[in-house]
């Protein structure tokens, strides 16, 4: 199974319109197989610079696999790279302290009072 990824494996993007399958050369598979080698599916955030960086080259490149090739089952799938849109800040709620006067522990006054 392995040596069939290597030969001719595609690599999974994960993209809000859906999947897309690029091409890889022999070297891009065979890092990329390290990178995938206990997981089936990573996001991209997990990935280190340089292999974000080839994804981000190959994405630019347009090396994409006709979606026909892949359902034929003619290729086999490396990995999924999920490849989610970065928050905004804008977006994220605020998050207030919270602020109590009580701490929940009891008063040391009556403590001492009662004994």
């Amino acid at each position: 199974m392995w040596i069939d990824k290597l030969v001719d494996g595609v690599l999974q993007v994960e993209t809000p319109l859906g999947s897309r399958y690029l091409q890889l050369n022999f070297t891009q598979r065979a890092a990329l197989m390290w990178t995938f080698r206990n997981f089936d599916s990573l996001p991209l955030q997990v990935l280190n610079t340089r292999e974000q960086r080839l994804i981000d080259e190959l994405w630019r490149d347009r090396k994409f696999v006709a979606l026909a090739s892949i359902a034929g089952h003619d290729k086999p799938v490396i990995g999924k790279v999920e490849r989610r849109p970065p928050i905004e800040p804008a977006f994220l709620p605020v998050r207030k302290p919270v602020v109590s006067s009580q701490t929940g522990l009891p008063e040391r006054s009556r403590e001492i009072a009662s004994a």
